[in-house]
């Protein structure tokens, strides 16, 4: 059962690459939570790895997070600026007998351990310095004076109670000889500091809490809760990978996916509520527990995404969504349009189309001075045969006063009884006039968004057309 202390949780990704999607997920849970428990969220950086870490992941990461709508309560914290945090809980641990210094060298460990292992013996450290009583000096380590015997457990959250034999756990290095904490030193220290009450994170990190309790244990702190969240599957019930084609959350956006149902799918990961697909976050912030997320892997399924994206825009406010497509609307080129030239627009489409790229190439004919035709569609339908009807069309396009559909429906069945047409006969031709090609939203919703001027603009340039073939 979940206690019901104040609730403190973090997400402490490593800038050495963007945020995924199974990180983001791990946020998420997180994030709902400590929403869930009127608790707080902690966004950590750990970017101890020098080498592999850099300020463009970092920043990347950040982002992906503002993109998600996953806001933190405090933070963000750099683990590389807290270095005197862990020297002092290292010190602290040394005063009182629970780590100790050691000066193996890396050749000797690996020698010992290749005997080890040899004589049919686990290869782990072998505790030699621990009785020395040695001091710090070139080379050292500090390492954890872990428990020979007896057993560490814990009650996971998710995966229920959790037991490992001490004698499986060798002395841990807390600080390389380099002066740097290690991982689960830096972990342990940060979340002590940070009063972290639960710790949600990925089943790949269950074999590191054992080790991280007897830090603890060491210290004499609180242990956190823990819960550890199966990891996701490709469609072939593989790990999800690249060759899944799974991309960073900014590469998701880049594709034109709503924020909202990346998170929908992800929540969707693992965890269920009854059997509801579709949640607003308030509805997630509601009806999320621990308890709800299962012990199998989920599988991420792209195709379901694209449905529930295309879902996410049609239930969109139409003005958010205008909004939304307007950076993709740029890439094509298309100059920041008139706010309620663009919301008639996107209003005609959003019930079509499945992404924000989507929209923003199928919008992209309401935007340019002079369209192109399809080859199909101008071959198809702009032949000579239709340059009379089109005249007459447009000529009885010219008299409307106002240019709104119930105008223009009145428009053209006057124009139809008259010349004795069918709309099939004229609509596509009319329909590549003004859009350039076959498929679009209703002709009389295009013909209104585009108006009066442009309409019959349009419709002169494919009468040039088709008389110049």
């Amino acid at each position: 059962m979940v206690s019901s202390e104040k609730v403190v949780t973090r997400f402490p990704p490593s800038p050495t690459g963007y945020l995924h999607i199974g990180g983001a997920r791990t946020a998420l849970f997180n994030w709902l939570f400590a929403r869930r428990r009127g608790g707080v969220f902690i966004l950590r950086i750990e970017d101890t790895d020098r080498e592999r870490s850099s300020n463009e992941a970092t920043e990347a990461i950040i982002e992906s997070m503002k993109w998600l709508g996953l806001d933190w309560d405090q933070g963000p914290f750099f683990q590389s600026r807290r270095y005197p945090l862990y020297n002092e809980m290292i010190e602290r641990l040394i005063v009182s007998g629970r780590a100790y210094y050691c000066d193996c060298s890396p050749e000797d460990l690996e020698r010992r351990r290749k005997e080890a292992m040899a004589r049919g013996l686990k290869p782990k450290y072998d505790g030699r310095c621990r009785e020395r009583g040695l001091g710090p000096g070139p080379g050292t380590v500090v390492r954890l004076k872990s428990p020979l015997s007896g057993v560490t457990h814990f009650e996971d959250l998710i995966k229920g109670p959790i037991r490992v034999s001490n004698d499986e756990l060798d002395d841990l290095v807390l600080r390389r000889s380099d002066g740097s904490p290690t991982y689960h030193m830096a972990v342990v220290a940060d979340d002590v500091s940070l009063g972290i009450t639960h710790v949600i994170r990925g089943d790949d990190h269950v074999n590191n809490t054992p080790r991280q309790i007897q830090i603890y244990e060491a210290l004499g702190e609180k242990i956190p809760h823990y819960g550890h969240v199966p990891m996701i599957l490709g469609p072939d019930k593989t790990r999800l990978s690249k060759r899944h084609g799974a991309m960073s959350v900014l590469a998701y956006r880049d594709m034109g996916y709503l924020p909202d149902a990346l998170i929908n799918a992800l929540a969707r990961l693992g965890w269920s509520y009854g059997d509801q697909e579709k949640f607003s976050r308030e509805e997630m912030v509601e009806k999320f527990s621990l308890e709800s997320v299962g012990r199998s892997a989920g599988v991420f399924n792209f195709e379901k995404l694209l449905d529930l994206n295309a879902w996410y825009m049609r239930e969109s406010d139409v003005e958010a969504l205008s909004e939304a497509v307007i950076p993709f609307l740029e890439k094509l080129g298309v100059e920041r349009p008139d706010k309620s030239f663009l919301v008639k627009a996107v209003g005609t489409l959003k019930m079509r189309s499945k992404t924000l790229v989507d929209l923003a190439k199928d919008a992209l004919f309401y935007f340019q001075d002079e369209i192109s035709y399809e080859s199909s569609a101008r071959d198809k339908f702009l032949v000579s045969q239709v340059a009379v009807p089109m005249r007459e069309l447009q000529k009885a396009l010219s008299r409307i006063e106002g240019f709104d559909q119930l105008a223009l429906e009145k428009a053209f069945e006057g124009f139809l009884a008259a010349s004795g047409l069918t709309l099939k006969a004229i609509a596509q031709p009319l329909r590549v006039s003004l859009t350039g090609r076959t498929a679009s939203p209703g002709l009389f919703e295009v013909m209104e968004v585009l108006g009066k001027e442009m309409v019959l603009k349009r419709i002169d340039k494919a009468l040039a057309f088709i008389e110049g073939k």
